[in-house]
């Protein structure tokens, strides 16, 4: 696909600066991404948002794209993580907001959704479901997790992604924006960073710890799985629906991959502008 970049702003937040996408007016999105992507894996659905009459706030987040990159592996703790997104929404002005999160930024709007009911009127969560769920997973979701224990180990993680023109980051994660996100990566020394969010959050004693234990989540969800995504499961999204106390949605894409938005954005943005303005 041809480079696409969307327009970003410097914001202060909770002791870091985020670059930022803000566009449109109207009720407040919040775009939360996840690995190895930043605030441009939302560039075809922030057009048709502000169309549909939102204002539309997409960040880099800690350790991706333009954002400030912590060292310390502990700095991607995710209250801290949770901090940022509240964080970036006061220094906008922004009270209360509908959040999509996919992949981590799935992880991340599922927890803030929790922890924060006040700050989060709507949720949608793509690919990744409630963090409670996943980690009561199948033996095939544990299956199709494998690399989450590889990316524990550093160096070994980024030697085996980056090696030979990134051979196994382009066989393993088939995203349709490789050869983008591979320079951006390269550009702004995210990879590493990038695999903190693992390394600070599921570490291998995860694996076999009681699953987590959240406050039931009181806002409209709407979750959104496809069938072609190499890490997850399906259960693991409908089942989230026991950590919903509020109005639970569930939407199947057939044959999409895990980057649902860049295959199939027309679908994607149809399931948002239905579900967040009501």
């Amino acid at each position: 696909m041809a480079e696409q970049r969307l327009t970003r702003e410097r914001i202060a937040a909770n002791g870091l600066t985020f670059a930022v996408v803000d566009e449109g007016e109207g009720t407040p999105v919040v775009l939360l991404h996840g690995f190895p992507d930043s605030a441009d894996l939302w560039r075809n659905q922030v057009p048709a948002l502000v169309d549909a009459g939102f204002r539309v706030i997409a960040p880099d987040l800690r350790g991706f794209g333009e954002s400030d990159k912590p060292e310390e592996v502990d700095a991607y703790l995710m209250p801290n993580l949770m901090m940022d997104v509240t964080g970036i929404m006061d220094a906008l002005g922004v009270e209360q907001a509908r959040v999509v999160g996919h992949d981590w930024g799935s992880v991340l709007a599922w927890m803030t959704t929790a922890f924060m009911p006040d700050r989060v009127e709507r949720l949608v969560a793509m690919s990744v479901g409630h963090p409670s769920t996943f980690q009561d997973a199948s033996m095939e979701q544990r299956q199709k997790s494998w690399y989450m224990l590889l990316f524990q180990f550093p160096g070994i993680a980024e030697r085996w992604l980056t090696e030979d023109n990134w051979y196994n980051f382009r066989t393993w994660a088939g995203h349709p924006d490789a050869d983008q996100v591979i320079s951006e990566l390269e550009t702004t020394g995210s990879l590493t960073p990038g695999l903190n969010w693992y390394r600070a959050n599921v570490p291998p004693e995860s694996w076999v710890g009681p699953p987590l234990q959240l406050p039931p989540v009181q806002a409209p969800t709407m979750g959104v799985w496809s069938t072609g995504d190499i890490a997850l499961t399906e259960a693991q999204m409908t089942d989230s629906a026991e950590n919903v106390a509020g109005p639970w949605r569930y939407e199947r894409l057939e044959g999409p991959g895990h980057w649902m938005q860049l295959e199939a954005p027309d679908q994607v943005n149809a399931l948002l502008t239905d579900f967040l303005p009501r």
